[in-house]
């Protein structure tokens, strides 16, 4: 008998019938039958206690992949936000670091033409 293998249904429980002896059930019978119960329900016990570990470890990796998941669509979101705005820029205009490097090469020009002058 395996113990990780339930063996008996309600139904077979409730439909035994035992022999009866000069005193009454035969006890190795009935002793025979209850320790088969007993080893379904540890096994019904052991996998139980199994399934439960099972679904917390489930749920912890849900909750870790939830948490990727909003952090992605933030990211996403974030990610939109800042097409949309470059998008809605006025042509010609740039972001701070492209007006900065444009005011940069109209320094450059500006004091090379001084010095040429010079």
């Amino acid at each position: 008998m395996s113990s990780d293998k339930i063996n008996l249904d309600a139904r077979t429980i409730c439909d035994r019938q035992f022999n009866i002896d000069f005193k009454g059930y035969n006890m190795d019978e009935v002793d025979a039958f209850l320790d088969q119960v007993i080893a379904d329900y540890e096994s019904y016990e052991k996998m139980v206690q199994s399934l439960n570990e099972k679904i917390s470890e489930l749920e912890r990796t849900n909750a870790s992949l939830r948490a990727k998941l909003i952090e992605e669509e933030g990211k996403s979101r974030a990610m939109a936000a800042n097409q949309q705005a470059t998008a809605a820029q006025p042509a010609g205009s740039g972001t701070s670091v492209d007006i900065l490097k444009r005011l940069s090469r109209l320094e450059e020009e500006v004091f090379s033409q001084k010095n040429s002058q010079e």
